[in-house]
């Protein structure tokens, strides 16, 4: 009897070139209660996402056609999908292949081999924060106008990711564990960032990530 959850009725997209992973990782992942659809790379993961949209992508990252890497930008830079969490798997498990791999854009890196058990529960923490923001931006949309900054804002891939943390409610100190860099570093992110929007704090910048979808 399959065991209930609160992946129930949760899609997820699971890529990787691996068919013996995609096989276990799907069974233990169904057994837990959540639908998964599967790609063998990030090319037949980007036509599955043309006519699916998951709660969450779980994807490797070394792979052939088309990487993890290339295929989290892709994901990232269409307004449809920005706001899916994504889990890298890789067998790097150095600490720059961390970083790049959430500088990317990934939400989680994980190192195979992994427990069935930890991803599951990273599966479960990354779909819970999803939805708290959604209810955080649902709420937002009837609180005032709109954050207002310059047309041609263009803030670099890093500062993209600090401010997806910003919307998260993080602290610079968190952040900066999470990306392996120095607090310094983020606060100087955050820094550029409000001189480039005009924003006057962290919770007008967050707010400003939120209604523009890129948190």
């Amino acid at each position: 009897m399959k065991e209930t959850s609160a992946g129930d009725h949760k899609q997820l997209l699971l890529i990787d070139d691996d068919p013996n992973l995609i096989l276990l990782v799907k069974d233990y992942l169904e057994f837990r209660g959540y639908e998964v659809i599967t790609a063998e790379n990030g090319r037949e993961a980007l036509e599955v996402l043309e006519n699916e949209t998951p709660d969450m992508i779980i994807c490797d990252v070394m792979m052939p056609e088309m990487d993890g890497y290339s295929l989290v930008e892709h994901v990232r830079k269409d307004s449809r999908t920005s706001w899916i969490p994504v889990l890298f798997l890789s067998a790097k498990g150095q600490s720059q292949d961390r970083v790049k791999g959430l500088n990317t854009g990934a939400d989680v890196y994980m190192v195979k081999p992994f427990e069935p058990e930890e991803l599951v529960a990273q599966v479960e923490s990354s779909l819970k924060q999803a939805s708290r923001l959604i209810q955080h931006q649902n709420k937002g949309s009837d609180s005032g106008p709109k954050i207002q900054v310059p047309f041609d804002v263009e803030l670099t891939p890093t500062e993209l990711r600090v401010v997806q943390f910003v919307a998260r409610g993080m602290a610079n100190r968190e952040i900066a564990e999470e990306l392996n860099v120095s607090q310094r570093t983020i606060e100087s992110h955050v820094s550029n960032m409000l001189g480039k929007t005009g924003l006057h704090n962290r919770t007008e910048l967050a707010r400003w990530a939120i209604e523009n979808s890129m948190a």
